[in-house]
C-alpha cells in the first residue's frame, strides 16, 4: 500500500467537486472518483445525472458503491497529511488575538498565512499547500489573510464580489452585473482595484509632499524658535547689564546729589558756627567790663574812680548784629533739575543708540548710470551726482529718467532691512528715498507715494517736507548736512534721519511692499550754481556699524557719564 501510494500524485486523492481528499470515493461508469455525498448531491441538483468532469450523460442513475481501495489510499494520504501538519505545526506561529486563523486546524489554530476567495476559507502554511502545487486549486485567488470571508459574499445573490460597477461606486456579484446593474458600466474587481491603487498612490504622493513641507515648516519654525531664544537670551543678558548699570548710575546719582545737599547743610552750619564764635567772643568781652565797672562803682577813692571813668564809662566795641541772621539753604528744584538732566542725556544717548542700531544694515549703494536723467553727472565710483547743463547725448533707454534730474541705484531691495547716508551738505534742493520697481521713468513724474515714491525733499532752502498722502510739512531745529535712509521690507517702514544730530526726521509707516525697492536720488536744478553741490553717498566701513550688543554698550556709556552731575543750587 505504501509502494502503491508512492506512484499516485496528491491530485489522485481530491474530488474534484469538493476538491478535497476524498470521503467515502466511489467510481462512477465513466471512471471519474468522487466522494460520495458530493456526487450524490450534485446528481439530486442536476437531472439527467451526468459526470461533472467529462460531461458523461447517465440515462439511468448509476448505483453507488465505495471504491475501497481509493479510500484506504485517500485514508493513508489524509494520516500523512495529518503528520506533516502536525510535524511542522510546531515550527509554525499559532493564531494570537487580533490575528486571522486557519480554517482547516483542528485543536490548535495555527496563524493563517493566505485567504482563499473561492473556498472562502484561510489556511495556514501547511493546509495552503494544496493551493500553491495543485493545478484545480492553483487557479483560486489568494490573499493576504482577512476575517468575515462572508462579507466578500454578495448578500442577495451568495456569488463572490467580483466585479465594481463604477455608476453605483459599488461591488457586485456577476448576477448583480446582469439584473440590478445591468445598463451600468460595470469592470472587473482588478481592474478597478488598479485604478484606485494608481489613484492612492498620486494620493500617497501628494500626502507625503505634504508632510514634507510640514516638516520642513517645523524644522523652520524650531530654527526660528532657537534664534529667537538666543537673541532674546542675548537682549536679556544686555538689558540686565544696562538697567543694572543704569540702577548704579542712578545710586550714585542719588548719593552725589544728597552730598550736595549735605554740603550746603555744613556751609551753613559753618557760617553759624562762626557768627556763634564770634558773638561768644563779644559777650565775653563785655562781661570783663561789665565786672570792671562794677568794681570801679563801688571805689571809695575819689581819683582813682575820676582817672578810670573816661576808658570805662563807654562799651567795648562790638559787632552791629541787627542785620546779622542765619537762614537755611532752599532745595526747591534741586531734584527736578537733576532728573530732568538725566532724562534729556538719556534721551540724547538713545537717539545716538537707536541711530547705530539702524546702521547696522548699511548697505553698499551705488548709482546706476543706465537710469540717470541726461543732465546728470556721476561720479566715476558712482557715489556722487549733481545736475549740469546742458544735457548729454545718451541713448534713450526704457530704464532712463528722460524729463525729471532722477536716478536710481544699481542695487535693489526685496526683503530684510538695508541703510545708506547721502551727505546733503550746501544743497538747497534735494529728493531722497525710495522706489519701486515699477515706476514709470518717462514723462512728467512726481515721487508720490501713489507714483510708486516714498521720499522727503528740501526746497528753497528751508522748506522741509514729505511727500506723503496728504503731503507733510515739517520744520527742523538745525538743517542737514548728512541724511540717512532705513528701510523694514517685512515691517512696511521707510524712516529718514538727520545723521550729524542723530534725529528722526520722518517715517511712512503701514507700507505694503510687493516689489524690488531701489533707492532714489535728485540733486535738483543747480539753481544758476547756488544749489551746484553734489548729493554724496557716504561709504560704510565695519567699524562704522554697531551691532545690537554695541548698542546696549552705547547706553552703558550714557550710565556712566549720567553720574556727574553739577552741584544743584536754587
Amino acid at each position: 500500500m505504501s509502494a502503491a501510494s508512492c506512484l499516485l500524485t496528491e491530485d489522485q486523492f481530491l474530488c474534484s467537486i469538493c476538491l478535497d481528499v476524498f470521503t467515502d470515493p466511489v467510481t462512477i461508469p465513466c471512471g471519474h472518483n468522487f466522494c460520495k455525498s458530493c456526487i450524490t448531491i450534485h446528481w439530486d441538483k442536476n437531472v439527467p445525472c451526468h459526470c461533472p468532469n467529462c460531461k458523461e450523460v447517465f440515462n439511468t442513475r448509476p448505483e453507488l458503491k465505495v471504491n475501497t481501495f481509493i479510500s484506504k489510499m485517500a485514508a493513508q494520504f489524509r494520516q500523512s497529511a495529518q503528520q506533516k501538519a502536525s510535524s511542522s505545526s510546531s515550527e509554525q506561529q499559532v493564531s494570537k488575538p487580533g490575528e486571522v486563523p486557519c480554517d482547516d486546524c483542528t485543536g490548535t489554530k495555527l496563524k493563517a498565512l493566505k485567504s482563499c476567495l473561492v473556498r472562502l476559507a484561510s489556511y495556514c502554511e501547511t493546509h495552503l499547500e494544496p493551493h500553491l502545487t495543485k493545478s484545480g486549486l492553483k487557479r483560486h485567488q489568494l490573499i493576504d489573510p482577512v476575517e468575515n470571508l462572508e462579507g466578500r459574499m454578495c448578500t442577495k445573490h451568495d456569488k463572490l464580489l467580483e466585479l465594481f460597477c463604477k455608476t453605483d461606486q459599488m461591488c457586485v456579484c456577476m448576477l448583480c452585473s446582469v439584473l440590478d446593474h445591468k445598463t451600468h458600466d460595470v469592470v472587473p474587481l482588478k481592474e478597478e482595484y488598479e485604478g484606485k491603487k494608481a489613484e492612492l498612490g498620486k494620493t500617497d504622493a501628494e500626502i507625503q509632499q505634504m508632510i514634507q513641507k510640514r516638516r520642513l515648516k517645523i524644522q523652520e519654525m524650531k530654527r526660528s524658535v532657537e534664534l529667537s531664544k538666543k537673541e532674546a537670551d542675548r537682549e536679556i543678558a544686555a538689558g540686565v547689564q544696562v538697567f543694572t548699570a543704569l540702577k548704579k548710575s542712578v545710586e550714585r546719582s542719588q548719593a552725589e546729589l544728597i552730598d550736595t545737599i549735605k554740603e550746603k547743610q555744613r556751609k551753613t552750619e559753618n557760617q553759624a558756627e562762626g557768627f556763634i564764635k564770634e558773638l561768644e567772643q563779644e559777650i565775653s568781652e563785655l562781661k570783663k567790663r561789665s565786672s570792671e565797672v562794677e568794681q570801679l562803682s563801688q571805689s571809695e577813692d575819689h581819683l582813682h574812680l575820676l582817672q578810670s571813668f573816661p576808658s570805662l564809662n563807654a562799651a567795648p566795641p562790638t559787632k552791629n548784629w541787627t542785620g546779622v541772621s542765619v537762614r537755611p539753604p532752599s532745595y526747591e528744584g534741586t531734584v527736578v533739575r537733576a532728573v530732568n538732566q538725566l532724562e534729556e542725556t538719556l534721551s540724547k544717548q538713545m537717539k545716538k543708540a537707536e541711530l547705530k542700531r539702524v546702521q547696522q544694515y548699511a548697505a553698499d549703494v551705488t548709482l546706476d548710470p543706465d537710469t540717470a536723467h541726461p543732465k546728470l553727472i556721476l561720479s566715476d565710483d558712482g557715489k556722487q551726482v549733481n545736475c549740469g547743463h546742458p544735457k548729454k547725448n545718451l541713448p534713450d533707454n526704457p530704464e532712463r529718467f528722460d524729463s525729471y534730474v532722477y536716478v536710481l541705484a544699481k542695487q535693489s531691495f526685496s526683503s530684510g532691512r538695508f541703510y545708506y547716508e547721502v551727505q546733503v551738505k550746501e544743497k538747497t534742493d534735494w529728493v531722497l528715498g525710495v522706489a519701486r520697481e515699477s515706476i514709470n521713468k518717462k514723462g512728467r513724474i512726481t515721487p508720490t507715494l501713489q507714483d510708486g515714491y516714498w521720499t522727503i525733499y528740501l526746497m528753497n532752502e528751508n522748506v522741509y517736507g514729505a511727500f506723503s498722502d496728504p503731503p507733510v510739512f515739517f520744520s527742523l531745529k538745525c538743517q542737514p548736512e548728512k541724511v540717512g535712509v532705513f528701510v523694514d521690507y517685512e515691517e512696511g517702514l521707510v524712516s529718514f534721519y538727520d545723521v550729524d544730530a542723530a534725529a528722526l526726521i520722518y517715517s511712512f509707516t503701514g507700507c505694503c511692499f510687493t516689489q524690488k525697492l531701489y533707492p532714489y536720488f535728485c540733486p535738483c536744478n543747480n539753481a544758476g550754481g547756488k544749489n551746484s553741490a553734489p548729493l554724496i553717498i557716504s561709504p560704510f566701513s565695519h567699524t562704522d556699524v554697531l551691532n545690537t550688543v554695541d548698542y546696549y554698550q552705547a547706553i552703558r556709556s550714557l550710565c556712566s557719564r549720567v553720574v556727574h552731575f553739577p552741584h544743584f543750587t536754587k
